[in-house]
């Protein structure tokens, strides 16, 4: 067993950011698409573009997605490459 627990930090803080059902369904949506602006996120998702956008800087902050800016809105992308992983692990695809 490992004591430096502090080297698991950073880890730790990507299970607690991605630790949330519309944050799940986000990456995965954004996993499968490959791209998507919030205005598609909320017709999918079914709750108000704050809500979403809310949850979108929280997965920024920790960088786990990015953002460009085309035009007038902001398209959204998957930037770290565990979370395509970690996605795969814990979602199960609908049969």
């Amino acid at each position: 067993m490992d004591n430096n627990y502090k080297r698991f930090q950073d880890t730790a803080e990507l299970l607690k950011v991605m630790a949330h059902p519309v944050r799940l369904c986000i990456l995965r949506g954004l996993i499968k698409s490959g791209e998507c602006n919030v205005t598609s996120m909320q017709d999918c998702l079914e709750i108000p573009q704050s809500t979403i956008s809310q949850h979108l800087q929280k997965l920024k902050s920790a960088g786990l997605v990015e953002g460009e800016r085309r035009g007038l809105e902001i398209i959204y992308k998957i930037k770290d490459p565990r979370v395509k992983l970690l996605i795969e692990i814990l979602v199960e695809e609908e049969k």
